[in-house]
């Protein structure tokens, strides 16, 4: 009965052998596609440039950790080694459409944030300098907050001991706020205010008061006295030079009347002197003369009654001549300054 009974088994798949051959081609085709998929967009076969930074501790950098540019990362650590001189070498791969970037004058930092990781950057101020070379090595520059912290205790604390000793009861603030606040109540009670606060003593302070008072006084007298001089002054150019005496000043006359307007002392003087030149010009022509006649008498000794004549007229001549020159002589003597007694009255 049993072999009678029908077999349910399925038929067999045709090709089954290279169907599963072709899947795990595909399978291994799709691992390494990704596997290149990954290593190109890691930048494994793009074009890089080798950049070497020194730092005296690389703590907190890590293989694969990015070096920024403006925000945006540029290069990725490579591998981290210790050097022959004890400072760490951060080999970081620049790939070479952003090297661009760095230049020359460039400058790298390793900063260590008191939270977050490491951060590496790169500063290019003149984007027009030289271009960085390939494998050139910089000193990276380390900003680290966490070393700032025990600094940052040490003054908080010189800090609090300052202000404690400030505080204190005995220490010279206290004393000053004293002091001020005596200070301001004598401002307070003395009548005299500052002045008798500074002073000490309100005697003291009203004698600064009447010394004060007193300066006032002699300032308004020599006000006074300036303005007298200053008439003084135009009557006398008015009297010498015969200068406008300007508003407020008077001339007078010694007997105490006003002088009418006239030239002054130095232009009489000058036209004195010109007539004085005058009539030395007028001498001189009759002594001229008189050489003449005398001439005409020693070359005609026998014409002695004409040259007598001629000498009487020269005599006379001469006579008018000297008492001419000895009336401008008294009239210069009159006029002269020096030689009277001048009064020029005060106004």
């Amino acid at each position: 009965m049993a072999a009678d009974t029908p077999s349910h088994q399925p038929p067999p798949v045709p090709h089954l052998e290279r169907k599963a051959a072709f899947l795990l081609l595909l399978l291994l085709a799709l691992v390494l596609g990704s596997a290149l998929y990954v290593l190109y967009a890691r930048g494994v076969f793009e074009r890089t440039q080798r950049l070497v930074l020194i730092a005296d501790d690389a703590e907190g950098v890590a293989v694969g950790m990015d070096m920024t540019f403006a925000g945006f990362p540029i290069g990725r650590v490579t591998r981290i080694e210790l050097g022959d001189d004890g400072n760490a070498r951060i080999l970081i791969d620049v790939p070479r459409p952003d090297a661009r970037w760095l230049r020359q004058s460039s400058i790298f930092t390793l900063e260590r944030p008191l939270i977050g990781a490491t951060r590496i950057r790169a500063y290019s101020g003149v984007l027009t300098d030289p271009p960085l070379p390939d494998g050139a090595q910089r000193t990276v520059l380390r900003g680290d907050t966490a070393a700032e912290i025990p600094r940052l205790i040490a003054s908080v604390r010189e800090l609090t001991d300052n202000l404690a000793a400030l505080s204190r009861s005995d220490a010279a603030l206290a004393s000053s706020l004293a002091q001020l606040q005596t200070l301001t109540t004598r401002l307070n009670q003395d009548p005299h205010g500052l002045l008798g606060a500074l002073m000490g003593n309100p005697a003291d302070a009203q004698k600064l008061v009447h010394t004060i008072e007193r300066t006032h006084t002699l300032l308004a007298r020599a006000d006074q006295l300036a303005t007298r001089l200053t008439r003084l002054a135009a009557n006398a150019d008015h009297q010498l030079f015969g200068a406008d005496p300007g508003p407020g000043a008077v001339n007078n006359t010694p007997d105490g009347q006003a002088a009418t307007p006239q030239g002054g002392l130095v232009a009489s003087t000058q036209a004195t002197v010109e007539q004085l030149g005058a009539l030395l010009a007028q001498a001189r022509a009759s002594l001229q003369k008189a050489d003449t006649v005398l001439t005409q008498v020693q070359a005609i000794a026998t014409n002695t009654q004409q040259a007598t004549t001629d000498l009487d007229r020269l005599r006379s001549d001469v006579e008018s001549t000297l008492r001419q020159v000895d009336g401008l002589v008294n009239d210069i003597q009159s006029r002269w300054p020096f030689q009277r007694d001048t009064h020029i009255p005060l106004p």
